[in-house]
């Protein structure tokens, strides 16, 4: 995993309570950094279902039902799908036809949903086991940082990266300032 590009992920997003901006921002982090990606960006969960929100790529769909399409199975089972092949999965939603691959990561927070993360390739294959542990781990850098501000608690959460003996990041330990100990 690439621990430096955390580093400046959590750099770009740690002092904004700006929701639009955030996700704004973390869409265009992941086009920027990492390759064969053809559309990034978020759906929020409103009105059981899922609203485009900020991404960065061609025009996308609107609304997704949670019944309907990668993100909306990604959403209804709170888990992480990797789809190797689109024109293969029952249900899939062609916003763009000439997406081959995709990966969706569901965000929750307080065990809500709160949307889903959603990367396409127009590569088969695209996304591998390594993709999903960075992906979830900015998703959960991103829910822990801020979502949990932006729906009513202005508690600020801190962090401190893990890390081993081979200086590998291993995880985030978090707490709110009702955790500090004067």
């Amino acid at each position: 995993m690439n621990d430096l590009l955390l580093k400046q992920y959590i750099g770009l997003i740690e002092c904004n309570n700006e929701e639009i901006s955030i996700l704004a921002n973390t869409s265009a982090f992941i086009m920027q950094n990492f390759q064969d990606i053809s559309w990034v960006g978020f759906y929020l969960f409103k009105n059981n279902e899922l609203i485009l929100g900020p991404f960065q790529g061609k025009i996308a769909c609107t609304n997704i039902p949670l019944d309907k399409g990668v993100c909306g199975k990604a959403a209804s089972t709170r888990k992480t799908v990797i789809v190797e092949d689109v024109h293969q999965f029952a249900g899939h939603i062609a916003c763009d036809s000439e997406s081959n691959s995709e990966i969706v990561i569901p965000l929750i927070k307080g065990n809500q949903l709160y949307g889903v993360l959603d990367l396409d390739s127009t590569s088969f294959s695209r996304f591998s086991k390594e993709d999903q542990i960075i992906f979830e781990e900015i998703s959960k850098i991103f829910n822990y940082l801020h979502i949990f501000d932006m729906r009513g608690n202005h508690e600020k959460t801190s962090f401190i990266m893990l890390f081993n003996r081979n200086n590998e990041y291993t995880g985030l330990l978090l707490f709110s300032k009702k955790d500090y100990i004067y």
